[in-house]
């Protein structure tokens, strides 16, 4: 730009290096999360069991899917220079707080069960969960999430939770064990009031952790307010 005082050099949008090379990691790693998602329904068409349904009912691989996704959207925003809209960010901040629960309850509840090769739920029920909590925690890019949208953390589960419910007594598929209609409505409500808090609380650490700035800006100005 040519002024009275000068020429001022235009001001490059793109990100700096080393934030360049975490919006890079971001993108591999989704992509990565989606091709062992595949990989494993693969595996699974490959023994005939090809339900859709059976392998996507599973909160892990819808959760792991919409995270990979948004892992994706967010690295690429970020190569191109431009911020994350504000919805992303909330989906963020949602499916972070769902991984935690991944992890948590996998670990707790059901550790080792499932179909699929040992490394696969490591990578999905460890390492990922871990790798998008760090993101959010380490990466300062993102503002502060409104404490009144909390309660978006519930539709989600509460419409998996109905959906299994309905398969459990109409053709006896559950995803995990201690969601069995066998097992009595008490037992079952019991459960799902836990899991929806753990759903909060895990929401509740997600949210407060937005208030700090990270120990990585990612190269960008955040408005914090």
């Amino acid at each position: 730009m040519e002024t009275g005082r000068g020429t001022v050099a235009p001001r490059s949008s793109a990100a700096p290096r080393p934030a360049l090379a975490w919006e890079l990691a971001r993108i591999l790693i989704g992509i990565a999360v989606v091709g062992i998602l595949v990989y494993a329904y693969a595996l699974r068409i490959a023994v005939g069991d090809v339900n859709p349904l059976d392998y996507f009912g599973y909160f892990t691989n819808q959760t792991s899917l919409i995270a990979a996704g948004v892992l994706i959207g967010t690295g690429f925003l970020g190569v191109s220079g431009r911020r994350a809209p504000s919805w992303l960010t909330l989906l963020r901040g949602l499916v972070t707080a769902y991984l935690i629960i991944v992890g948590v309850i996998y670990n707790v509840l059901v550790p080792g069960t499932g179909s699929a090769p040992p490394w696969v739920s490591v990578v999905l029920h460890v390492v990922f969960p871990v790798v998008v909590v760090l993101d959010w925690l380490l990466v300062g890019d993102h503002p502060r999430l409104p404490w009144r949208l909390l309660w978006l953390l519930l539709p989600y589960p509460v419409m998996w939770l109905i959906v299994v419910l309905l398969r459990g007594v109409t053709d006896g598929w559950v995803p995990y064990g201690f969601l069995l209609p066998e097992r009595g409505p008490l037992s079952l409500l019991l459960h799902i009031v836990v899991l929806l808090a753990a759903v909060l609380l895990a929401g509740v650490l997600v949210w407060s952790a937005s208030r700090f700035r990270g120990v990585w800006s990612a190269g960008r100005r955040i408005d914090r307010t």
